[in-house]
């Protein structure tokens, strides 16, 4: 397997799956590159093949035909079981072991590699707090002791126990109320950007798309590719009507959100505006615009100085600017 140390690309060529009695195929003929060290989105309604094609990454299901490889490396031809002890995966169910602690859990993987103690230990107490759960308070907790936002944190780390080149997940944050999945998904996009691992992630949420991924690739029936491109390529101008309808309304607000306020031209400041910093998204500078009834905010820049004010048209003429870099299509 690839060097876990680094990004690595994985490669759909097309790959179908036909199960018997079936008059097409769950996916037919897929193709798509992930970049290493992406993150790339599966969106698209239930049934549509997403999981199907996400599982066969790691021969939970099988390929009626197709190539499918890592980082060059052809995953038919690997045994099963050792290609997925290189392959982190994590889905909604979470799947924790109950009669094992916390700490066990994260050490399954490592422990079948063949990994010391004092190594798996050191890996235990190191994603415990990568993903925000004190060792003394967490490691010796069974399952039905945690919370299911704490349980699904432990779900992620048990997938990067072994340090995998490749994590796969299947809507790893659907069973959660909202609040917990907001903090879950800005927990991982902090995380993500440490890591850099190359990752596949399905989810029906194009919000959560929108937060997370570098790339979206909006799939429809059969795992037909609608659109793959950046968030704000896709939001800004969808390939099609089925694209623009997944989307829905709120697609201004969305692309709002993803672009920072030091990135649009700045205008004079006012001593009496409230003030947001540079690292602040415009969707923060109209919604604090909203709430004060202001006519204009104030931008800081890192030292804390006021270097400008944005207004509501400043904020609408952003949403006109051309959006940099454009995604590759497949």
């Amino acid at each position: 397997m690839p060097d876990p140390t680094a990004g690595v690309g994985i490669e759909l060529s097309d790959v179908t799956k036909r199960y018997p009695g079936q008059e097409h195929g769950a996916v037919e003929d897929f193709s798509l590159r992930v970049e290493p060290g992406e993150l790339l989105m599966f969106v698209g309604p239930s049934g549509c093949g997403k999981t199907t094609t996400m599982k066969m990454i790691n021969r939970i299901i099988e390929p009626t035909s197709g190539s499918i490889t890592i980082d060059g490396e052809d995953v038919l031809s690997l045994d099963p079981n050792e290609l997925r002890r290189h392959i982190g995966y994590v889905i909604q169910q979470i799947g924790l072991f109950p009669h094992m602690t916390i700490a066990e859990n994260i050490a399954t993987v490592p422990k079948l590699l063949g990994w010391s103690k004092a190594r798996v230990a050191d890996r235990v107490d190191e994603l415990l707090r990568t993903v925000a759960l004190d060792p003394g308070v967490f490691a010796h907790r069974y399952p039905k002791q945690l919370s299911g936002g704490q349980q699904q944190r432990v779900g992620v780390a048990r997938a990067l126990a072994a340090d995998p080149p490749v994590m796969l997940m299947d809507e790893p944050f659907g069973a959660t109320d909202p609040i917990t999945r907001l903090r879950l998904q800005e927990e991982f996009r902090r995380l993500q950007a440490d890591i850099g691992k190359t990752i596949i992630f399905v989810t029906h949420d194009f919000d959560e798309a929108v937060r997370l991924g570098d790339r979206i690739a909006v799939l429809s029936e059969r795992s037909r590719i609608e659109q793959c491109d950046t968030p704000a390529n896709i939001l800004a101008d969808p390939a099609n009507e089925y694209v623009a309808g997944f989307i829905g309304r709120g697609a201004g607000l969305m692309r709002l959100a993803l672009i920072p306020i030091g990135e649009v031209p700045l205008e004079a400041p006012d001593d009496s505006s409230a003030a947001l910093g540079v690292q602040d998204s415009l969707r923060d500078a109209l919604d604090l615009l909203v709430l004060t009834g202001g006519q204009r905010v104030n931008v800081t820049d890192e030292s804390g100085s006021v270097a400008g004010s944005l207004t509501h048209a400043g904020i609408s003429a952003a949403l006109g600017a051309p959006r940099l870099p454009t995604g590759t299509a497949p």
